[in-house]
């Protein structure tokens, strides 16, 4: 079992940055693909970036050229630098990882084995 902690989540207004974090406790995480989900109040938890054990990242298009996924498997740890927020970049984030997915594979949350609990992110006009 992997357990996952998201932190970094906060408010912010539109045009400013925060690095999300997802602490695993896997110590072999470079085994594992990870990414980010997000989700808004009523509607579908999204992809938004990953990054297969590999070393490929993909990214929606929502948050291409502003988000940049890396991962520090020294730390077993998986960030999430977002620049330039919009107001529409709200939601509850979510750290999700899974056993060497290859990157094709990344965009499905049905693939994922394990969650984090969520982390906020408010970005206000």
């Amino acid at each position: 079992q992997v357990h996952l902690v998201e932190s970094g989540g906060g408010s912010v207004q539109a045009g400013g940055s925060l690095r999300l974090s997802c602490a695993a406790s896997e110590r072999t995480l470079s085994t594992y693909s990870m990414a980010w989900f997000r989700q808004a109040p009523g509607k579908e938890r999204d992809f938004v970036a990953g990054i297969s054990s590999y070393g490929g990242n993909t990214y929606a298009d929502s948050v291409k050229g502003r988000f940049s996924i890396s991962r520090d498997n020294a730390k077993s740890t998986v960030y999430l630098q977002m620049n330039n927020l919009e107001p529409e970049d709200t939601a509850v984030y979510y750290c999700a990882g899974a056993w060497a997915l290859p990157r094709p594979s990344l965009t499905s949350r049905e693939n994922y084995n394990y969650w984090g609990q969520g982390t906020q992110v408010t970005v206000s006009s």
